[in-house]
């Protein structure tokens, strides 16, 4: 199979990748964005998103329709193409990027394939996606002001935000299934202080039901196997998983540093340790992961990239 010759291959087309397409096409690079399930990537399962500057109540699927139609009118080549495989010659520097159909053979590359959220497991979760459960606090927080909330998760960062989400919602459920949390024990302590919080240790939400939002859960002691339901008006309240995220950072292992987690490490200009290898959004360790940030370090990257090809562009 000939290799396509490419200034610059961008491997996702979430917000980041877009954004990295949006910046290549404005300077002249020959750029190809591969995509390999959905345009706008996790963002497109949000129901609304209320966060993203100038484009209040908007949905994610529209926000980022809005984005490639933005990228294509600028002459981007975005095209639906799993990659299966992220190469660099070390006599060249160049890349070999290969998916199912085609290879391409580039001066640089974008990894920008994003991070998914890590699912709890219980039926009903793939269900209400986007409609009464979430994956994150910080997003959709405020859609539940005046609300009660159970955030599933005993780590850090579900200990964060359930403390975060004790600003907007009535009451802050966390269920964690072991009979502790792992989270530092500063953090544990503001927990329990909060007059709207409510730990229930041992215990693990297997069942979520209802008609278009959820009207039930359904709990189980862990100690004891045994379960119960607790039925509540429809849409009255939410469920966040906060059990982590799973970065897809697997075309980057061997090439770039990933910290423990399996996030890439950059520096600000978006660079990894191999030149030419770039790498932006929610993929590379950084402390907010948000369709703005994301869009952002699509900006740097792409033009980072131009710099490192020899056409820089004036900030």
């Amino acid at each position: 199979m000939d290799a396509t010759q490419k200034d610059l291959v961008i491997v996702g087309g979430g917000p980041a990748g877009l954004s990295a397409a949006i910046y290549a096409s404005r300077s002249l690079l020959d750029a190809v964005t591969l995509e390999r399930e959905a345009l706008g990537g996790q963002v497109i399962l949000t129901s609304e998103v209320d966060n993203y500057p100038g484009v209040p109540h908007a949905d994610g699927y529209g926000l980022t329709e809005a984005m490639r139609e933005q990228a294509a009118g600028l002459g981007a080549d975005i095209r639906m193409e799993p990659v299966d495989s992220l190469e660099r010659n070390a006599e060249t520097g160049r890349f070999q990027v290969r998916t199912p159909s085609a290879a391409y053979d580039a001066a640089a590359v974008i990894v920008s394939a994003g991070a998914q959220p890590r699912k709890a497991g219980f039926v009903g979760e793939e269900r209400y996606a986007g409609h009464g459960v979430s994956y994150c606090a910080t997003c959709d927080g405020m859609f539940y002001r005046g609300k009660q909330v159970f955030v599933i998760g005993g780590g850090n960062s579900a200990a964060e935000e359930a403390l975060f989400l004790t600003r907007f919602a009535s009451k802050v459920t966390v269920v964690v299934r072991k009979d502790h949390l792992r989270a530092q024990a500063s953090v544990v302590s503001e927990l329990e202080r909060s007059e709207k919080v409510e730990l229930r240790l041992m215990t693990s939400i297997v069942e979520l039901g209802g008609g278009e939002l959820p009207s039930s859960i359904t709990f189980r002691d862990n100690a004891t196997g045994e379960t119960h339901v607790e039925t509540y008006e429809e849409g009255s309240f939410g469920v966040f998983v906060l059990v982590g995220r799973v970065p897809e950072s697997g075309l980057l292992r061997g090439l770039v540093e990933l910290d423990e987690s399996g996030y890439a490490v950059t520096d600000e200009r978006m660079a990894t340790t191999t030149p030419g290898l770039f790498v932006a959004g929610d993929v590379r360790r950084k402390p907010l992961r948000q369709i703005v940030t994301a869009a952002s370090d699509g900006a740097v990257a792409a033009t980072s990239v131009a710099t490192y090809l020899g056409h820089p562009v004036e900030g």
